[in-house]
């Protein structure tokens, strides 16, 4: 499994627009073949975390050069992200529990 971990913090005059464009791009990437899951937690000092798991590194590079994606990330990096970082992360352990 590959791991994405986007942390950002957003323009506070485009939140409306970039809700908009995050709906379509979230529908978007749950078509994507070897998608798993994706959340976006927000902290109390307005950074925004958004993890997002592919089967594999193949899926996860075909969801980053996806035509659509790439022109959200261009968009975002010109009218929504004041600032951003990416860490893409393979997982070399899981461990899972449930009561």
């Amino acid at each position: 499994m590959v791991v994405t971990i986007f942390r950002n913090r957003l323009k506070p005059e485009n939140v409306d627009e970039y809700y908009e464009w995050a709906a379509r791009i979230s529908a978007l990437a749950k078509t994507m073949p070897g998608y798993v899951s994706h959340k976006t937690f927000a902290a109390e000092d307005g950074e925004r975390v958004t993890i997002v798991e592919f089967a594999d590194e193949a899926s996860q590079r075909n969801w980053s050069t996806e035509m659509r994606h790439v022109e959200a990330k261009k968009k975002g990096r010109a009218d929504f992200y004041t600032e951003y970082k990416l860490q893409v992360c393979a997982v070399t352990r899981e461990s899972v529990f449930s009561a």
